[in-house]
């Protein structure tokens, strides 16, 4: 099956979309990526996202336009995707859509809310769409989050010692396979939620990251801040959890920095990068991790990259490319897997990584032009991911 996976994470600056050839071969999960590629917001659609998400108010006619507007906007990402990684043909997409709110109250996930009108995508396409693949999982009791955990235990599967997987969003989440235990996926904390908001601020929307961590390079952290962060009470919660912009947002940071005064915008900045570093450490530690398997848009700030060497000595840091996965795409091609279990009738989601009461098939199909037709249900669902190169 040609699958079509749509990804737009909590820093919501693009739409990533990556294809692959995706089969069953008995326990084993067969995986041909075919390309991926990057379809940025447009500006004006950006700032109405942003205006949107939490903690800023909004209205139903706001939100009635977003779930138009991003749809459209998956839905052309979709169309090159199709026409230019897949030659045209294709069986599936499946949309993530972009995650507006996520609804936790005393670290139970109330509900979650993902937009992006998956019919733009089915009728401009003409493929079947599966979506909205969160809720399923929230509703039966699980954090709803993070879903690549079972596509990356799948990847880990046979590696040596205690393998991990992070990825570095808006929010950083982390998989972690220990030897005889049941796999461990949990929201460690802010990835570049902080920084981005930390960088758009203090540039007065000049800029929106910190490219290549320049200006956090160019400053010193602050131990009196760092100490500020670090007493949330989110980092000591046990997992399974999940969090994001709703929490981790400017408001936040300035009730930080109203508490501790740093006058200087990079000591700022290279603060909010050793947070997460350290947050990351922390998990990985306490978790026994001895490689670390990395993706994400975080990956390419080498100032990060580099403080996460220092807290983690003697842990080697593996970009998921040298397994097979395109670091840029991890996040698409893990939907895309998700998909293609869920036309195959089998769960997309481990209820040890999500607190789950159970494993459940994900998502919401919406039927493209031709009569609706999915494959027969799988036997079982796979225990190893095989990358085809």
């Amino acid at each position: 099956m040609r699958v079509i996976g749509l990804m737009s994470g909590t820093s919501y600056d693009a739409i990533e979309a990556a294809a692959a050839d995706l089969a069953l071969d008995g326990d084993a999960l067969l995986l041909r990526p075919l390309g991926h590629l990057s379809a940025p917001y447009p500006d004006e659609l950006r700032d109405r996202v942003a205006a949107a998400l939490p903690p800023a108010h909004t209205t139903t006619r706001a939100v009635c336009a977003l779930d138009t507007g991003i749809g459209q906007a998956f839905a052309d990402a979709a169309g090159r995707a199709l026409r230019d990684l897949c030659a045209g043909t294709a069986d599936l997409v499946v949309s993530h859509g972009q995650t507006m709110h996520h609804w936790v109250e005393d670290g139970t996930v109330r509900g979650t809310l993902q937009l992006g009108q998956p019919a733009w995508i089915a009728e401009a396409t003409g493929l079947p769409v599966v979506s909205d693949l969160r809720s399923r999982d929230v509703a039966a009791g699980g954090q709803g989050a993070p879903l690549v955990a079972l596509t990356d235990a799948l990847l880990l599967s046979g590696l040596p010692g205690t393998p991990a997987a992070l990825n570095l969003g808006g929010i950083a989440n982390i998989t972690v396979l220990a030897p005889g235990a049941e796999p461990l996926a949990f929201d460690t904390g802010p990835a570049n939620a902080l920084l981005d908001a930390a960088v758009h601020h203090f540039t007065d929307g000049a800029a929106a990251y910190d490219e290549d961590g320049r200006r956090a390079g160019a400053g010193r952290v602050s131990p009196e801040l760092l100490r500020v962060l670090l007493a949330d009470p989110y980092y000591r919660r046990p997992a399974p959890k999940s969090t994001g912009k709703e929490h981790f947002h400017l408001p936040y940071l300035r009730r930080a920095l109203d508490t501790v005064r740093v006058p200087d915008t990079a000591d700022v900045l290279a603060t909010l990068t050793r947070l997460t570093a350290v947050t990351v450490a922390d998990a990985c530690r306490a978790h026994g991790v001895t490689r670390l398997v990395v993706s994400g848009g975080g990956t390419r700030n080498p100032v990060l990259m580099r403080v996460l060497a220092e807290e983690l000595p003697g842990v080697p840091l593996v970009p998921s490319d040298d397994l097979g996965l395109p670091s840029a795409a991890k996040e698409a091609l893990a939907f895309a897997v998700l998909g293609f279990l869920t036309a195959h009738g089998l769960p997309g989601v481990l209820p040890s990584g999500t607190g789950a009461r159970r494993a459940t098939v994900l998502g919401s199909i919406t039927p493209g032009r031709a009569p609706l037709r999915l494959p027969e249900p799988a036997a079982g669902p796979p225990r190893l991911l095989r990358i085809i190169r």
